[in-house]
């Protein structure tokens, strides 16, 4: 049999860079139109999945402040993290757009 002919079902290996957490918080978007609230999908060290109202232009630069909780951290308070990224990707749906978006740089605070 010739293996280039074969058909698969299978679901493509997903090869992720980082291990993404999933964390459904309150977090507000700051755009180059203004600020927008939002909610996060999940979370890792190098993007954010996060739903909005409104749809998002692919590579247009995003900011955000996420309170990271002190159960989830591993910490004795809450940890705040201050990300830039820009958007990668954002898919429509019927009540929301999920976005996806690379974090560029990133700091905490408490």
């Amino acid at each position: 049999m010739d293996v280039s002919a074969q058909v698969t079902t299978e679901r493509p290996i997903e090869l992720r860079a980082a291990v993404r957490f999933p964390l459904c918080v309150p977090i507000t978007v700051s755009t180059e139109d203004g600020d927008l609230p939002a909610v996060t999908e999940n979370i890792s060290a190098n993007g954010v999945l996060f739903q909005v109202a409104i749809p998002l232009e692919k590579g247009s630069r995003v900011g955000f402040t996420v309170s990271m909780p002190a159960e989830a951290m591993g910490t004795p308070t809450d940890v705040v993290l201050h990300c830039t990224g820009r958007v990668v990707r954002c898919t429509p749906d019927v009540k929301t757009n999920h976005v996806a978006a690379v974090i560029d740089e990133y700091h905490f605070s408490h």
